[in-house]
């Protein structure tokens, strides 16, 4: 059975959380293709040309513990407004989606770019003070030097640049279900998501 799901939107939103619980619930594989574009920034801090990291990524390079810092989430959205940075990383995500099983891959265009003929599109949401908070209680819990404005900040910052880039810009495809987490829990959130899942492979299968 081959069924895409592509879930998009900005950070701490609740995207990923929720894109591993719907792979969980349905016995899809998982994919997070942040961390494609976050290793690829990591490599660019240690000194790599951009294009090149891109091209000679490994699955090693996702195994790194250093991923989630805000210094590599910086880095990641500068490379990823690289057209040919995109473009090296491309086949593999579009592989890994028709994947024999179902595959959920979750990132800032995969229903736009990656996978337009996904089964399912979603675009998790949520205010820009909500999800700061969210990335703060996060990063201060794993010890960060951290402030809230600072955080909120630097959100924003790569919000915009996910948003205006010329090269496959942030932004819900037509056919995306809109799941704003504001006023969710995560339980709450997620449950949403696996019943839009639920009835799209019904119908699929039907």
């Amino acid at each position: 059975m081959i069924f895409t799901v592509a879930i998009d939107g900005p950070a701490a939103a609740g995207k990923g959380t929720i894109s591993a619980r719907v792979a969980d619930h349905f016995g899809f594989a998982h994919l997070d293709t942040g961390l494609i574009y976050r290793a690829t920034g990591a490599r660019v801090l240690a000194g790599e040309d951009p294009i090149a990291a891109a091209r000679a990524l490994s699955p090693a390079d996702l195994a790194r513990d250093d991923l989630r810092t805000g210094e590599v989430a910086q880095a990641a959205s500068r490379v990823a407004a690289i057209a040919e940075v995109r473009a090296a990383l491309i086949t593999f995500q579009k592989n890994f989606a028709r994947r024999d099983g179902g595959a959920v891959l979750d990132g800032r265009d995969i229903g736009t770019v990656i996978c337009p003929e996904a089964e399912v599109k979603m675009f998790v949401t949520a205010s820009d003070e909500i999800r700061a908070e969210r990335r703060y209680l996060e990063l201060s819990g794993k010890g960060q030097d951290v402030t809230r404005d600072g955080v909120l900040r630097d959100l924003r910052k790569r919000d915009a640049r996910d948003r205006d880039r010329d090269a496959a810009p942030m932004m819900a495809a037509a056919d995306a279900l809109v799941l704003d987490t504001s006023d969710m829990s995560i339980g709450q959130a997620v449950d949403a998501a696996i019943a839009h899942v639920a009835v799209r492979r019904d119908a699929d299968a039907g």
